[in-house]
């Protein structure tokens, strides 16, 4: 049984394609945590995807609101698994709440990972479906200073998934944010 030693949130951030959604939800289930998706919530809040978001509103406009949402999460008082979306954790206002409520985990990837994960996807506003490792690169030189602000890094890879739960359950264990008794 793996159980939560501090009573926080377990924040993933990290950019689109990096695995935190898959990682998270498992995650949650090993942890008997609930999980959240930030992106959801925010669809869910405001009746709209997240692409007809930026597409009605613009960038600016959707940040504004994602900051909101992601207050909003990290101050409940339940812990819980939350998948953050790739800019959220680019908002200031963000991290100063996370360093207080949260513990944030950065998930890495390298460009060549990201853009093979995000190919061929058309949800994605910032990313087009088609020779997207340009779009990729711009993202990654923006937002990897910021994720650098996170409490952990954890590097993913082409690999099973089942080893990189275990190598984010590891962190999570030598950080003593879990007791790992398995």
């Amino acid at each position: 049984m793996i159980k939560l030693k501090q009573n926080k949130i377990i924040l993933l951030v990290g950019m689109m394609g990096c695995g935190k959604t898959s990682l998270g939800k498992i995650l949650s289930k090993k942890l008997c945590l609930p999980f959240v998706d930030s992106d959801k919530e925010i669809e869910k809040a405001s009746g709209c995807s997240i692409s007809d978001l930026f597409a009605t509103y613009g960038e600016a406009e959707f940040r504004k609101g994602e900051e909101r949402i992601m207050e909003r999460l990290l101050k409940s008082d339940t812990p819980c698994v939350l998948s953050s979306g790739g800019g959220a954790f680019l908002s200031l206002k963000t991290q100063e709440i996370a360093k207080k409520k949260a513990v944030s985990v950065w998930i890495r990837a390298d460009i060549d990972l990201l853009s093979h994960r995000t190919e061929g996807r058309n949800h994605r506003p910032l990313v087009p479906a088609k020779d997207n490792k340009r779009a990729i690169t711009r993202l990654v030189n923006e937002c990897y200073p910021l994720y650098a602000n996170a409490d952990m890094v954890l590097d993913t890879k082409q690999e099973p998934i089942s080893k990189t739960i275990n190598r984010l359950l590891n962190l999570l264990a030598e950080n003593d944010i879990i007791e790992k008794d398995y």
